[in-house]
């Protein structure tokens, strides 16, 4: 599970060293080899063909009207998108780059993907997984170009429930490259026209469908870092806007779809998180009482969070907690072994559903593979051999190259918190006790909201008074102590 995006003032001395230290700490990839940048300007130059062994037959769909909906001034473009009335219900098409249609299996691009495995992003740059040539460029889907894409089509019925879904090889045209304050401009000032309305209608029934099932998104507010009077920072939150939320739920759906048809094929590859442990939900508990959340008795905690003004200060920081709950995040190989029985089917404890990464292989390795066993599925072909031989490896490679990316996340959240409060040792702060470790306790600030040990005892879920003792930017260590009472005169 990511961790909040955070926005820094990368210019600033303090800033730029924090993730220069980072980068080379977690080894975040640097240039390309000049061979794999010229094998991705040569493919690049000759345009896309068909991977062997696959499906071979790219249908033409440059009439429908897609458009990819994005953060400002993104360019690696992953995922057009598009829907319809259909009846009582819906059609939802989804466009995704055909990046199989550019690396061929085993060569220099795609065994420098499985080195990367994913783009990493920190407030000063990316590191991507493929060139920019591809990835910015000739697999992306910009708006205005035919590219090649893989075509979900996906029917839902009045609920929002998916009745049929499909994946085909296909050219696709998008019209325009929307970002998520544009679009929820559009919406909010009754500007948009159908497909986006229907994006928010079927994102919200989807939701709704979510909760029934037990699932959660957290939709994490960013941070953004801003500069005091008094030449310090302090932090804030800044909630997500609801379109982002309707547009994840297009990708989990898809997700969702795909993991049910590998598991029909018997091979594939998913996405799996288990399901919070009961000491997990008792420290989100001591949280929420921290920072006056409401947790009604008997309520579940996806609930909780499916309730929370994501512009709320003290519901920002207890989301940031709430993201604990649903790491430990791996893949897992389908195969004959586990999916002949559904009880034996591994599970994403966030979807509560089968679920599998499929929408994102411009920045994300195992979407390639498992994409091109549901084309075959859907087909009905037998997949191309070079997909499954590679599942193991694949497995491995993922989980590596996704702990790094919670590392990098995890790294940059905790250096902005602490050159955040080192202007602020020696002060005192309201906190509460949410964990216990073989040094002491753990401590949640109220405000700002940050997470950091302490030396002492103290009973789970007590509410303390801090002092910061000191700050070490360079080892992303914040020291705090129990704070002493205030003389009298």
């Amino acid at each position: 599970m990511a961790a909040p995006i955070v926005h820094a003032p990368t210019e600033l001395v303090p800033f730029r060293e924090a993730f220069a230290r980072i980068r080379g700490e977690f080894r975040v990839p640097g240039a390309f080899p000049e061979p794999v940048d010229a094998e991705a300007a040569a493919v690049a130059g000759r345009g896309p063909v068909a991977p062997a062994g696959g499906v071979t037959t790219r249908l033409d769909a440059r009439d429908v009207p897609f458009v990819t909906i994005d953060p400002l001034g993104s360019l690696d473009l992953d995922q057009a998108f598009h829907a319809e009335q259909r009846g009582a219900g819906f059609r939802v098409r989804y466009a995704i780059a055909d990046v199989a249609a550019f690396v061929a299996p085993r060569g220099l691009l795609d065994l420098e993907s499985f080195a990367r495995g994913v783009t990493l992003y920190l407030p000063d740059g990316r590191a991507p997984m493929l060139p920019d040539r591809l990835g910015e460029g000739a697999a992306s889907l910009l708006p205005n170009q035919d590219r090649p894409a893989l075509l979900w089509t996906i029917d839902l019925d009045e609920s929002g429930a998916s009745t049929s879904a499909r994946l085909e090889r296909a050219t696709v045209r998008s019209r325009a490259a929307l970002d998520y304050p544009s679009v929820q401009t559009a919406l909010d000032t009754g500007r948009a026209d159908e497909p986006l309305q229907l994006l928010r209608r079927i994102g919200t029934l989807r939701r709704g469908l979510e909760a029934a099932r037990g699932g959660v998104s957290l939709d994490l507010p960013s941070q953004e870092v801003i500069a005091t009077s008094a030449g310090g920072f302090e932090l804030r939150y800044a909630a997500p806007l609801p379109a982002e939320g309707w547009n994840a739920q297009i990708s989990l759906l898809t997700g969702m779809e795909a993991a049910r048809l590998m598991i029909d094929a018997g091979v594939g590859i998913v996405r799996t998180v288990a399901s919070p442990q009961p000491w997990q939900i008792d420290r989100l508990r001591r949280t929420a009482r921290a920072l006056h959340v409401e947790w009604p008795a008997g309520e579940r905690w996806a609930a909780v969070v499916g309730g929370l003004d994501r512009a709320d200060p003290d519901s920002a920081a207890f989301l940031t907690q709430a993201a604990h709950l649903l790491r430990g995040a791996g893949y897992a190989k389908l195969d004959a072994a586990n999916t002949q029985n559904p009880a034996d089917v591994p599970i994403h404890g966030g979807v509560a559903a089968p679920y599998a990464h499929v929408t994102a292989p411009l920045r994300r390795l195992a979407d390639r593979y498992a994409n091109e066993i549901v084309l075959a599925h859907c087909a009905g072909i037998d997949p191309p051999e070079w997909a499954c031989a590679v599942l193991d490896e694949l497995v491995q490679t993922m989980e590596v190259a996704m702990h790094r990316d919670a590392g990098v996340e995890g790294a940059v959240v905790n250096a902005v918190e602490c050159i955040v409060l080192e202007s602020h040792v020696g002060e005192r702060f309201d906190g509460v006790v949410v964990d216990r470790n073989q040094h002491g306790v753990v401590v949640q600030l109220r405000r700002p909201a940050i997470v950091a040990p302490m030396a002492a005892h103290a009973v789970l879920g007590e509410s303390v008074e801090v002092t910061v003792v000191s700050v070490d930017v360079a080892a992303r260590r914040i020291e705090l102590a129990p704070a002493t009472p205030t003389p009298t005169s």
